[in-house]
């Protein structure tokens, strides 16, 4: 899709949610997991959307596909180099290099248990991002990513306490 009906989308967007809020609010589409074989699992979601996974050696898996914590990484960069894109569009700014990078470092002991007082989860998330424009000064650029980063959901899910809600059902 080309920049001006990228901007033009998302101002039809605004426009609706200004004129309607009540229907900002939806549920997302939900992804379904199911255990393939060993520690892989493939991921299904609407539209034939699937993606697989798999655990490292070191605990079982076969490292046939990427481990969920690096799609998480990869759900970080994705979305920060969208909300980029996003608001260059929106801004008339002609990005001539985009990058987003996002590594963690994390402790496999609250992984495997270990230790209560480890989170299983990353302790921290490291992003970089590379950006340049033909027509945007270097304040315009970080001020466009820092609203990106921002705005971005997955970030504002990994930063915010988000509730999360288990049902289990047995058989």
């Amino acid at each position: 899709m080309a920049q001006s009906e990228i901007a033009q989308a998302i101002s039809r967007s605004r426009q609706y949610l200004m004129e309607s809020p009540e229907k900002a609010r939806s549920r997302d589409s939900k992804a379904t997991a199911v255990l393939d074989d060993g520690l892989r699992v493939r991921v299904d979601g609407p539209r034939g959307w699937s993606l697989v996974t798999d655990m490292a050696p070191g605990v079982g898996g076969q490292g046939s596909a990427p481990p969920p914590g690096w799609m998480l990484r990869a759900a970080s960069a994705a979305c920060l180099a969208s909300l980029i894109a996003m608001r260059a569009a929106e801004t008339g700014v002609t990005l001539t290099l985009l990058e987003v990078e996002v590594d963690s470092e994390s402790d496999n002991r609250g992984l495997l248990g270990l230790d209560d007082g480890i989170p299983a989860g990353p302790l921290g998330l490291r992003t970089v991002v590379r950006v340049a424009a033909e027509n945007a000064a270097e304040a315009s650029l970080h001020a466009m990513v820092r609203w990106a980063d921002e705005h971005s959901p997955v970030d504002d899910a990994v930063r915010r306490a988000v509730p999360v809600d288990l049902a289990i059902v047995v058989g």
